[in-house]
């Protein structure tokens, strides 16, 4: 595309964006909300209430919900557990926390992966 095509583009893009926000600055419900927030905002400034604190008082479970994840998100996560494979045709056992160890791989290669998560004790 050439610089004149994109700059005409670009500028036609432009006048439409001014026109949609034109139709908004005149919308009476925009008009409503943003006198919602700025009285909103005033209130809570003379309260020194914060936006954490509105939603706490306004609706306690969904400040219970929201914060509980978070905290349980910060802290450890639970240890992986031991799985022991045998295989029966070696009699070899392996011992493992997780699918990427070098001897499983080889026999997942080798057998299956469906044959070898069955032979897991």
């Amino acid at each position: 595309m050439s610089k004149l095509a994109e700059f005409k583009a670009l500028e036609a893009q432009l006048a439409a964006q001014l026109k949609q926000l034109d139709e908004l600055k005149n919308d009476g419900e925009l008009k409503r909300e943003i006198e919602f927030e700025e009285k909103l905002r005033k209130l809570m400034a003379e309260y020194g209430v914060s936006l954490k604190g509105i939603i706490a008082l306004l609706d306690p479970q969904a400040h219970a919900s929201v914060t509980a994840p978070a905290s349980a998100a910060r802290g450890q996560r639970r240890q992986r557990q031991v799985k022991v494979y045998k295989n029966p045709v070696t009699g070899e056992v392996v011992e493992t926390k997780g699918g990427n160890h070098k001897v499983l791989k080889a026999w997942k290669e080798q057998y299956g992966a469906e044959k070898v998560e069955g032979w897991l004790q």
